[in-house]
């Protein structure tokens, strides 16, 4: 022990010692965090291909010809994502509304008590067709002729880098891109809302 004292002694007297130490010291800090601006950045370059790939397929999801079959569109952006994120687990979500201004609302309601939810023997407007009163009043799908389409994806991958272990943080991580665009008005549409009292 005394052994180890007296070398660390001779190392503070000698001025490459002192800088051998403070190395030491400011070293793991110093790189944890350029492991972490490199990770933040491959991060934002993800995000960027992401919503790349999510804005191309709304645009073509709009299209007449596309309305049959959205498969084949997710497909282009999980093979897009996958050139680059090849072990990325990539999933989808559409709602179509009638309008831009019902995108994210709920479904109308008399709300006798206030409270901003459907209670039991309130009348609601039943938008989507489920039968029973939502939170948010889109339609699962791509919706028909001149919707609103709200398309969200989102993106689960191991960060490239040990930074977020090292500090005790998940490894994996989850990014989402949306877009909004309507369909074009290749057909009549119809509204099938109905009004319900009796639930």
């Amino acid at each position: 022990m005394t052994h180890h004292v007296s070398i660390a002694r001779r190392l503070c007297r000698n001025k490459r010692g002192t800088a051998l130490i403070e190395f030491a010291m400011t070293a793991p800090v110093f790189l944890l965090l350029l492991m972490g601006v490199f990770d933040y950045c491959w991060q934002i370059y993800a995000q960027q291909v992401l919503q790349g790939a999510v804005s191309q397929a709304a645009r073509l999801a709009t299209l007449e010809n596309n309305a049959g079959s959205q498969t084949a569109i997710d497909d282009r952006v999980r093979v897009r994502v996958k050139q680059v994120f090849k072990d990325a687990d990539v999933s989808f979500k559409r709602l179509s509304y009638e309008s831009y201004d019902q995108v994210g609302k709920p479904e109308p309601l008399t709300d006798k008590n206030g409270n901003g939810v459907w209670d039991t023997g309130e009348c609601f407007e039943d938008m989507n067709g489920t039968g029973a009163w939502e939170a948010d009043r889109g339609s699962a799908g791509n919706g028909g002729a001149d919707d609103v389409v709200l398309y969200r994806a989102s993106m689960k991958f191991d960060r490239v880098l040990p930074v977020w272990r090292m500090l005790g943080q998940p490894q994996e991580t989850t990014l989402k891109a949306t877009t909004v665009l309507r369909n074009q008005p290749y057909n009549a549409n119809a509204s099938s809302s109905q009004v319900i009292c009796n639930k």
